[in-house]
């Protein structure tokens, strides 16, 4: 099969075909049309090659992006964090962790982020293999690269575990579906090769505007996170520490947080209308019950009525005798605004470091860390006569209060602290299983693909 660029930009239509429910054929050869550049020219220019990259960031843009929604909305469904309010029995096999092999959402979560992995392994094949690209713009392309193909794959081992983990531009094995599950350890040890070399290779300034490219601080950001849920403490507290140490970010008012100026974010995703996908998602009108809400239960967990997370991220509502608590860290649902898709923020690397810190035993450390995000919560310092165990349940209370409704942190919190038993498996008794703390794996794809194996619990 022939590859192409859209408009210089990755056709990212044709390649979300690519290890989905369709099948394996091979598409129809006809050359590049008028509007397209042929892979083999699209990295014999700086910008030509640019324009690769930055389609790989378009994949991810729109308002109504699937990756997007998924990676959010389901995974936040799967805790106690985001309620399933409609009537779509497929989302609520999400919200009693009952998950059929044929949902559709699971299938479409994993036929998003491995077109976005196909993407960047033919980036990172054509710019290496290029003899005519600027040094700087080949380093830079290559770190931006190589640190989207890491989040792709940080979300699919941690939604589905053992994944398969193409790293060659190989349409063999795409097209044909062949590769086995790779295993979790492996997964993690690319992601954090990736970051590494990421982090080596970009600039510390942002190239562009409104913090739209990752820079080196974004990697650094990102392989904290990593580090945290590898249990390598030392190392996530370090990489932490040279963001919040770097100076080029601080913590504004809550209310002010997710506008797409804000001094917090350390990258976003850009659209053209300036609404997010979760301000599009979590919106309703005045009079209508929201799709999806902050969970009740988790609304009731806020320490204080004056914790202005409350206030500014919230906004309950009662229809039809029943309250309902609307997620408002993002004020725009639709039209145009100035908010896009923040993906890494500083309050998670306060939050990282304070655990990192208190699982090694470094209290004082982890109270100072907690104090600065309640701090801008409008809240208290926390009490300094805390245990070690009373200080990370407080870094999780303060977690699930800081970070809900985002990118699924609280579904990946409760399974990497292993909390997911008590905690889902009270709420939902007649349902939860041990074995729901990972997705299935598609039965579409086991189809597609017969050396790949399913879950435990799913046979």
């Amino acid at each position: 099969m022939k590859k192409t660029y859209k408009n210089l930009i990755y056709n990212t239509l044709m390649l979300g075909a690519v290890l989905t429910i369709s099948s394996c054929k091979k598409f129809v050869e006809l050359g590049a049309p008028p509007t397209q550049i042929s892979f083999e020219n699209a990295f014999k220019t700086d910008a030509a090659a640019q324009s690769v990259v930055m389609g790989i960031y378009t994949a991810a843009s729109a308002n109504t992006n699937a990756f997007l929604t998924y990676i959010t909305l389901y995974p936040g469904i799967s805790a106690d964090d985001v309620q399933y309010n409609g009537s779509d029995a497929s989302i609520q096999e999400f919200s009693k962790n009952a998950i059929l092999t044929n949902n559709n959402f699971v299938n479409n979560t994993w036929g998003n982020l491995y077109p976005g992995i196909k993407n960047t392994n033919n980036a990172i094949s054509g710019i290496t293999a290029s003899t005519t690209l600027t040094a700087s713009t080949k380093v830079q392309l290559l770190g931006e690269a190589k640190f989207l193909r890491a989040y792709f794959y940080f979300y699919l081992v941690n939604l589905f575990g053992d994944v398969p983990l193409p790293l060659k531009d190989d349409y063999a094995a795409f097209d044909n579906a062949v590769l086995p599950r790779s295993s979790s350890a492996q997964v993690y040890a690319q992601i954090i090769k990736d970051l590494t070399e990421a982090q080596a290779s970009l600039p510390t300034a942002y190239v562009g505007t409104f913090r739209g490219r990752v820079n080196k601080h974004a990697a650094t950001a990102l392989l904290a996170r990593v580090y945290l849920y590898q249990k390598d403490y030392a190392n996530a507290e370090a990489q932490a520490t040279q963001v919040i140490s770097s100076g080029t970010y601080s913590l504004p008012a809550p209310g002010l947080a997710f506008i797409n100026n804000s001094n917090e974010i350390i990258w976003q995703i850009a659209n053209v209308n300036g609404f997010s996908v979760p301000g599009n998602n979590y919106g309703s009108a005045a009079t209508a019950i929201p799709n999806y809400s902050l969970a009740d239960g988790t609304y009731q967990s806020f320490e204080s009525t004056t914790d202005l997370r409350r206030a500014n991220w919230t906004a309950p509502k009662t229809l039809g005798g029943k309250t309902y608590y609307s997620i408002t860290k993002y004020k725009v649902a639709s039209g145009t605004g100035n908010e896009y898709n923040v993906m890494l923020r500083l309050a998670e690397q306060y939050l990282i470091r304070a655990e990192a810190r208190a699982q090694l035993n470094n209290l004082s450390g982890a109270k100072t860390d907690l104090d600065a995000v309640r701090s801008r919560a409008g809240l208290p310092d926390i009490n300094a006569t805390l245990t070690q165990a009373q200080m990370l349940s407080a870094v999780e209370q303060e977690r699930k209060m800081e970070l809900f409704g985002e990118w699924g942190h609280r579904w990946f919190d409760l399974k990497r602290t292993n909390r997911a038993d008590a905690v889902l498996g009270t709420l939902r008794p007649t349902t939860w299983k041990t074995t729901s703390v990972l997705y299935p794996i598609p039965q579409a794809q086991i189809l597609i693909n017969n050396a790949l194996t399913q879950n435990p619990g799913y046979n």
